[in-house]
């Protein structure tokens, strides 16, 4: 984080300094939520959760080297006490981020956020120190979090942004104004809480609304492959650049392909020219979010054969995100499992059954959540889906939503022992263990609350695995 004395905190975040000897310490290290993660020079932030309070670990936080606590009542360490720590942590991060003179990219979507964010960075750092979100950093704690890791140095920053309703992508952006906005797709994720499509692109598009207008360089990146997101063009008064496969897009792909193992390939096409990209990447749906990336590069100075190496070369930088990897005994785990919609399966069960050809494949797959009263059909059509693109076995992981994947299955033509409903993921690893064969390939895929991710670490445990082929 940039340089602040604890003075300068406190009068950011209208808080009250307690147990402070000296005000003009200054909090050079990050700022932590995890008392394990703090390093000298640290500010904790202290908040209360389901389980455990952050209060509680303040002591241990300053004796770790913390130099204060951010809380929201006195803790006996040296603090600053603030009405609300969620707010005041948002407050923080937009003062750091007015110091910083630095160029703002935030981006959003129904699905491929995460992913398109790695691409941008791994992009971007080529022209220039950037900061980006570890992991999906992408709410009200996570994304000031993300901010306040840029320190003096950092020319570029780059912003993930959930929703869960509408406002939520507004008072992100006002707690870091972007220069460049990317919406990605308006998809069903959350559509339970939203209440339709429609619903989901009025919050999205929050974030182009928040950009400056184009004199001032607000620029927004728009998917012209999506008719609600290309839409947005009305709603800001920022320069619009069309990424996507349409005839009309201002970057494009051509000629899009995918080799035996998945891996898409295709000619870019830019206003300052072309070039032909390889994707490390696995599945079709990557040739969207790597398009998205590159139109960001090309507004930051980067030229089309750059951004063409660059990202032929970018892999993926966040865990359980198509996390490719083959054992030793041939077979291929595809761990997909930090989180799921029906855009997001629909993409992995395509991607699976590419990089499957002329094997046998699985599907182990779990519930997709706050689906509201979509759920039922969304689970039935995914299962049905898996029948549709020839995936040997579904393998559905749960209670009511799992039984809904294994139905639709079964409806959709699967027999005998191709589809199987299992109650939980200890269920699914024996089956898997006494069932795979060398060669096979295992997709592994539910929303995050459902923990498919042991389901692929266990199937790697001890298998002595081969190397990581997309991380």
């Amino acid at each position: 984080m940039i340089a602040l004395s604890l003075a300068e905190i406190a009068s950011i975040v209208s808080g009250q300094t307690h147990d402070i000897p000296d005000p003009e310490l200054e909090v050079t290290g990050p700022v932590v939520i995890d008392s394990r993660q703090v390093r000298p020079g640290s500010l904790f932030a202290a908040f209360v959760g389901a389980r455990v309070d952050g209060h509680d670990y303040a002591r241990g936080a300053v004796e770790a080297g913390a130099v204060a606590v951010l809380a929201a009542r006195p803790v006996g360490v040296p603090a600053i006490v603030v009405a609300d720590v969620e707010r005041a942590l948002g407050a923080l991060a937009r003062a750091v981020v007015e110091r910083l003179g630095a160029t703002l990219v935030a981006l959003t979507g129904s699905a491929g956020k995460t992913s398109t964010k790695d691409l941008i960075a791994q992009l971007l750092q080529r022209i220039a120190p950037t900061v980006w979100p570890e992991g999906s950093l992408n709410n009200e704690i996570g994304l000031p979090l993300t901010a306040l890791r840029a320190d003096s140095g950092t020319r570029q920053l780059v912003l993930e942004m959930g929703a869960r309703g509408l406002g939520h992508i507004r008072y992100l952006a006002e707690l870091t104004p972007p220069r460049i906005g990317v919406v990605l797709n308006v998809g069903t994720a959350h559509i339970g809480e939203f209440g339709g499509r429609e619903q989901i692109a009025q919050a999205k598009g929050e974030l182009v609304e928040a950009l400056p207008a184009a004199e001032e360089g607000g620029v927004a990146v728009l998917n012209a492959d999506d008719p609600l997101v290309r839409a947005m063009a009305s709603r800001t008064k920022a320069r619009t650049v069309l990424f996507g496969e349409a005839e009309e897009a201002d970057v494009r792909a051509e000629n899009v392909r995918l080799n035996e193992a998945g891996q898409p390939s295709f000619t870019l096409r830019t206003p300052t020219g072309c070039s032909d990209v390889t994707l490390r990447l696995y599945g079709e749906h990557h040739v969207s979010n790597a398009l998205a990336a590159a139109a960001v590069a090309q507004e930051l100075g980067m030229p089309v054969d750059g951004i063409a190496q660059a990202l032929s070369e970018a892999g993926q930088l966040s865990r359980w995100r198509m996390e490719v990897t083959e054992r030793s005994d041939g077979v291929t785990v595809v761990n997909d499992a930090y989180n799921a919609n029906p855009d997001s399966m629909r993409a992995a069960l395509r991607a699976l059954a590419a990089m499957g050809k002329g094997r046998r494949t699985w599907a182990v797959l779990g519930e997709m959540a706050e689906l509201g009263g979509e759920s039922l059909a969304e689970h039935d059509a995914i299962g049905r889906l898996v029948v549709r693109l020839n995936v040997s076995k579904l393998v559905a992981v749960g209670g009511q939503e799992a039984a809904w994947l294994d139905m639709g299955a079964k409806n959709e033509g699967s027999w005998g022992e191709e589809s199987v409903h299992v109650s939980d993921t200890e269920a699914a690893i024996d089956l898997l263990r006494s069932q795979l064969r060398p060669g096979d390939v295992v997709l592994v895929k539910a929303s995050r609350s459902v923990g498919l991710e042991r389901i692929g670490q266990a199937l790697l445990d001890g298998s002595g695995e081969g190397e990581v082929a997309a991380r």
